[in-house]
């Protein structure tokens, strides 16, 4: 089975931290996929983990033009930082695959919100993120795949 991280009231606060616990176990090639319903704090997430990987540019969601690239750092080394949300797409077609492969490269964090529609063209499994509303302040997360693995593997 695979390893996962859950944790439990949730505050933003917790959530922002559990955020740069996970981006400090990614590398280059990672795709975390982001699953909550509306208000959930999937950007919350997102900002705070890109800030974590040394984006210095305003995060925000991208519903309205489904992904957006910001420039980060991992180590010593310039790296891609991706944000898709692709909450507004029914489908994936062939022609928005080849565009979406564009920011599922090896080179490229990338965080993606609402991946239903997407997930039958990532190569390996992501790490997956499930955020749940517990009461209107806390959250539960779970999160579960190769960063949770690394997290883990680390503690």
């Amino acid at each position: 089975m695979a390893e996962s991280l859950e944790r439990q009231d949730v505050d933003e606060d917790a959530l922002v931290a559990l955020a740069e616990r996970i981006s400090a176990v990614l590398v280059p090639g990672d795709v975390v996929v982001l699953r909550g319903e509306v208000g959930a704090g999937k950007t919350t997430f997102v900002r705070a983990a890109a800030r974590s990987l040394g984006v210095r540019e305003r995060v925000t969601s991208p519903t309205y033009q489904f992904a957006r690239g910001y420039e980060g750092r991992s180590g010593d080394r310039t790296l891609r930082v991706n944000h898709l949300d692709l909450y507004r797409l029914e489908g994936v077609e062939e022609q928005d695959a080849l565009e979406l492969d564009e920011y599922l490269d090896s080179d490229s964090v990338t965080f993606v919100e609402w991946a239903e529609p997407a997930l039958g063209l990532l190569e390996e499994p992501p790490t997956l993120v499930e955020i749940a509303h517990v009461t209107p302040t806390t959250r539960r997360v779970r999160v579960s795949g190769p960063a949770a693995a690394r997290l883990l593997g680390s503690l």
